[in-house]
């Protein structure tokens, strides 16, 4: 094992010059051991699928804190897009959905699928979100934009919904695990667990709040969401009869609809998800905010408030791949993250790295 750092109480791996939690995040010692430990068993003919429901059940519970809804309004899944997808096959026909220029397609690509029952997808500039939203009659937005990290005005955005019957659906993948998100007032919450909630790949939640049917002040009921991929694990007695019914008694709210959990990777989250749930979001948000400003501020550019650095200059990439440094690129631009695992060091040989 190569370096360790101890961050807010947990032991995670110290890989130098990792800036890229907004791909994939790197998580404490803690959960991979569990991971580790989960396939061993497997391995051994250890494992029974009824040993994952608490693990299940506290990766949710810890991602209804994280976004601050009601843990009855979760559903997990695998994906940020396979949860949305049944939100968009239920919107009326013609419904408006306006969204941000660039935003990632997880979010858009679900509703342009409806195209041919006249649902329409409309992109503008985030900066314009909130203006134009009451010509449309939902707007679906990343929280923090996957690109280059830009926050969107929740703010506004919250106006406009009371203000004129819109109704907000909110992916927090880029958001949750760093940014202090209480997200009680919009009408459906996604986020994948794989990136700031440094959980393994396949574990992802939706909260669709009643709302999302009844509407807000001002809106038109829509139709109730139909779960098409919905199976046992859904079932309020899913270890007896609920197995072998077509249509058994259902776990009341959205986890009455799901599909079954990706085990092993729930038995990571359900780790990761907790934790992150009870730090102070504020002091997450600062320990990452300020490393990720440090850099901008030694770049010449203005501070942003957020954990991505997008820098636009010609060979950005290839320089942080000489220095050993693990970013993405994104929109044709290098995209920094920085989480927990990463210190003053990071910031400072980024910029070496930049400048040289």
């Amino acid at each position: 094992m190569g370096d360790v750092i101890t961050v807010f109480g947990r032991d995670l791996p110290r890989p130098a010059g990792y800036l890229n939690t907004a791909s994939i995040g790197v998580p404490p010692l803690r959960a991979s051991a569990a991971v580790a430990e989960v396939v061993r068993r497997w391995a051994e003919g250890r494992t029974a699928p009824s040993e994952f429901d608490e693990d299940v059940e506290a990766a949710r519970a810890g991602f209804a804190a994280i976004t601050g809804v009601p843990a009855g309004d979760v559903a997990q899944g695998a994906t940020a897009s396979g949860l949305i997808g049944p939100l968009a096959a239920a919107v009326p026909d013609g419904t408006r959905v306006l969204v941000a220029t660039g935003e990632f397609s997880s979010v858009t690509r679900p509703f342009a699928q409806q195209a041919h029952r006249g649902v329409r997808v409309t992109e503008v500039p985030l900066e314009e979100l909130a203006a134009r939203a009451p010509a449309h009659d939902l707007v679906a937005v990343s929280a923090v934009q996957s690109s280059d990290g830009r926050i969107a005005d929740l703010d506004a955005l919250w106006t406009a919904r009371d203000r004129h019957g819109v109704r907000l659906l909110l992916d927090v993948t880029q958001a949750a695990g760093w940014l202090p998100l209480r997200l009680d007032r919009a009408d459906a919450v996604v986020g994948a667990g794989y990136k700031w909630l440094l959980g393994p790949r396949g574990t992802a939640w939706l909260a669709q709040r009643p709302s999302w049917v009844d509407g807000p002040p001002g809106a038109q009921r829509w139709p109730e969401v139909v779960r098409h991929g919905a199976g046992w694990y859904g079932a309020r007695d899913r270890w007896a009869g609920g197995l072998y019914t077509p249509d058994p008694p259902a776990r009341p709210g959205p986890a009455g609809g799901e599909e079954a959990p990706a085990w092993f990777a729930h038995a990571g989250s359900a780790v990761t998800v907790p934790w992150l749930a009870s730090l102070d979001p504020q002091a997450l948000r600062a320990h990452c905010v300020e490393l990720a400003d440090d850099l901008r501020d030694r770049l010449g550019m203005p501070p942003a408030g957020s954990a991505i650095v997008s820098v636009r200059t010609e060979g950005a990439a290839e320089k942080l791949a000489a220095a050993g440094i693990r970013a993405a690129v994104r929109d044709g631009a290098a995209r920094l993250s920085f989480h927990l695992v990463n210190t003053p060091e990071d910031v400072r040989a980024a910029a070496r790295a930049l400048r040289s």
